[in-house]
């Protein structure tokens, strides 16, 4: 462990932790997508979407929304997964993405507040 050695470092040491926990409270207070991104659903295609929902959130100037990736979650055989996750409400998986279905999710689910249904995970 370095040892601090300046009220200088003491700061900056500080601030870096406060801007750690606002972060996180940014995760609690704005919208989230999360896509898969482990090896299966890079391999069918969740790179391609992030980029898409990249491309429509910017497009549309939305700035309160937090995209990031995870690992497998499991459900190869829906791959490309993608997870929306508004405060106070249920997350919302929507399943075999492609980058034009991405960009409706962006549309009706994040900007109308509409789930679009025939994308969800079915009840397996």
């Amino acid at each position: 462990m370095p040892v601090i050695k300046s009220i200088e470092e003491l700061e900056k040491i500080r601030e870096q932790a406060k801007d750690m926990i606002n972060l996180r409270v940014d995760n609690e207070t704005k919208t989230r997508i999360v896509v898969g991104m482990g090896t299966c659903g890079i391999a069918a295609g969740a790179r391609a979407v992030m980029l898409a929902i990249l491309d429509e959130l910017k497009k549309r100037n939305i700035d309160n929304v937090i995209v990031t990736e995870t690992g497998c979650i499991g459900l190869c055989q829906y791959e490309p997964l993608v997870d929306v996750i508004q405060p106070g409400k249920p997350k919302v998986t929507y399943v075999n993405m492609t980058p034009e279905k991405a960009r409706e999710v962006v549309v009706k689910h994040i900007i109308n507040n509409q789930v679009v249904d025939e994308y969800v995970v079915p009840n397996v």
